[in-house]
C-alpha cells in the first residue's frame, strides 16, 4: 500500500496533486510519502514485536537527511555502509546507539570515526578488517562491539547484481570457518563480540532463502555459545523485496517474514536486529516526469521525456522495471498507444521500458514511474552534465523540497581550471 492515488482525475501524493508539484518545482522531480514511510517502518516493528528488536533501516536505499530524520524520529535505528552514510544519519539525530556499520571495505577513517562518534556495533567482514579495527580501537582506548559477518552460501534467487549471500559473492566470512574467525576475535583485545550477522541479498519475493539462511545462524549460535561466546544480537540483514510490477503477485509481507525470523531463531533469547531499505522507501517515492516529444520511428513510437538514466538508473543497471503511469487519470476509452519511453541521454541504455502500452500522451504531459524511492536518487548522477534530481517530502496537503536541483552554476563551481591552462 501507499499513497500515491489518483483524485478527481489527478495522480496525487497523499493530498497533494503531482501537477502543483511540476509547476513550483519542475521536472524530473523525485517525489516521496511521509505517509508511506512511517506505515512500511511500523510493519516491520509489529512483526517483531514478540522480542527486543531494532529495526535499521538500509541508509544507501534513499540517504535524504530528511527521510532519515523522519525514520529516526520513530524510533528506528541505521544500518550505514560508509563514513558519509554515517555522518547523515549523525547530523539526521540518529544516535551512534542505534547505528550499525556494515561494507565489505571499511577504511581505518571509517572506523576511526564510527568510534570517536559512537557505534552500536561494526559488523565485520574478513580477518584483516578485524585484526585493523583491534588495532585501532587499542590506540583510541576503546571496546568496539562486534558481529561477524557470515556468508552462509545460501542462494536468494534474486537479480544477480545484488545477491550477497553465495560463496561466489564478496561479502562476509564463509560459516564453515566462523567458530575459528570468533575464537580469534575473542582474544583479540579492543573487541567485544556481541553478535552474528547475516545479509543474503536484495529484492526477495521468497521466504525459503532466508528460512534456510537463519537455519544457519541458529546452528552456529548454538555452537558459538558452546565455545563460550555470548552471543545476544542476530543481525539478519533485510533484502525483503517490493512490488515493482502492480499486476504480478505481491511480495511476502514483513509479518510473514518476522514469522520466519521467530521460527527459525526464535528461540535463542537474542535481540533481533534487521536491516530493511526497498521494502520501506521503494514505494513510497515516484520519480515525476513530463514528457518532451512522442516521437513517431520506424516500427516503434518513441516517448521521449526529461528524466533520463541519471536520474533513475535501475532500468538501464539492472533491467529492472518500474510501473509507469500518466498524472491525468485516464478516461475508460481513452487511445492506447504502444510506445519505448525513453529519456534524452546520449545512450541507447537511457531507455525505461520498451512496447508499453500507455493512453495517448504528448508534450507536456506528465508521467510518474512508480517504486522509485529505493535506489534512485542515492544512484543518481549528472551525467551528460544533467543537474542532479530534487527531491520532495509530502505530508498531508504540503510539501516541502528537501534536496533542491543545483544550477548550472553550482555545478560550474566544483571545477577548477588550473592557472596552467
Amino acid at each position: 500500500m501507499d499513497h500515491f492515488n489518483y483524485r478527481d482525475g489527478t495522480l496525487c501524493a497523499e493530498d497533494v496533486p503531482l501537477t502543483r508539484i511540476a509547476a513550483e518545482v519542475g521536472t524530473p522531480v523525485y517525489v516521496y510519502s511521509a505517509a508511506t514511510l512511517a506505515r512500511h517502518f511500523g510493519l516491520f516493528r509489529q512483526a517483531l514485536d514478540w522480542t527486543d528488536h531494532l529495526v535499521c533501516f538500509a541508509v544507501k536505499a534513499n540517504s535524504n537527511l530528511a527521510v532519515l530524520k523522519l525514520l529516526g524520529d520513530l524510533g528506528a535505528g541505521m544500518d550505514v555502509v560508509s563514513g558519509g552514510e554515517y555522518t547523515r544519519a549523525r547530523v539526521a539525530g540518529v544516535p551512534g546507539e542505534r547505528i550499525v556499520f556494515s561494507g565489505v571495505g571499511k577504511t581505518l577513517a571509517e572506523m576511526r570515526q564510527a568510534i570517536e562518534g559512537g557505534i552500536r556495533q561494526v559488523n565485520i567482514e574478513s580477518e584483516p578488517e578485524m585484526r585493523a579495527l583491534s588495532d585501532l580501537a587499542v590506540t583510541m582506548g576503546a571496546e568496539v562491539p562486534v558481529a561477524i559477518r557470515v556468508n552462509p552460501d545460501v542462494d536468494a534467487k534474486t537479480h544477480e547484481k545484488i545477491a550477497t549471500g553465495k560463496s561466489e559473492n564478496k561479502f562476509g566470512i564463509p560459516i564453515a570457518k566462523a567458530r575459528q574467525v570468533y575464537a580469534e576475535a575473542a582474544a583479540l583485545p579492543g573487541l567485544r563480540v556481541v553478535g552474528v550477522d547475516v545479509h543474503i541479498g536484495s529484492q526477495l519475493t521468497d521466504l525459503d532463502p532466508y528460512r534456510a539462511a537463519y537455519a544457519k545462524v541458529a546452528d552456529l549460535t548454538r555452537a558459538l555459545r558452546a565455545d563460550g561466546h555470548a552471543i545476544t544480537r542476530l543481525d539478519l540483514g533485510g533484502g525483503l523485496g517490493i512490488p515493482y510490477r502492480r499486476d504480478n503477485n505481491a511480495p511476502p509481507l514483513p509479518l510473514e517474514y518476522g514469522q520466519v525470523i521467530r521460527e527459525t531463531v526464535g528461540d535463542l533469547g537474542c535481540e533481533i536486529e534487521i536491516e530493511p531499505g526497498r521494502n520501506i522507501v521503494g514505494n513510497a517515492g515516484v520519480l515525476l516526469s513530463q514528457v518532451i516529444w512522442l516521437k513517431e520511428g520506424e516500427g516503434r513510437d518513441f516517448l521521449i521525456v526529461d528524466a533520463a538514466m541519471n536520474d533513475l538508473l535501475r532500468p538501464a543497471m539492472y533491467g529492472a522495471h518500474h510501473d509507469i503511469v500518466p498524472v491525468a487519470q485516464p478516461g475508460v476509452a481513452a487511445e492506447v498507444r504502444r510506445v519505448d519511453v525513453v529519456g534524452p541521454v546520449c545512450e541507447s541504455a537511457d531507455t525505461f521500458q520498451k512496447g508499453v502500452d500507455l493512453p495517448t500522451l504528448g508534450a507536456g504531459d506528465l508521467i510518474v514511474f512508480r517504486s522509485a524511492g529505493a535506489y534512485g536518487a542515492v544512484m543518481a548522477s549528472e551525467y551528460n552534465s544533467r543537474p542532479l534530481v530534487p527531491e520532495v517530502l509530502v505530508s498531508g496537503d504540503h510539501f516541502a523540497v528537501i534536496r533542491a536541483r543545483p544550477t548550472f552554476e553550482e555545478m560550474l563551481s566544483r571545477d577548477t581550471i588550473p592557472e596552467w591552462l
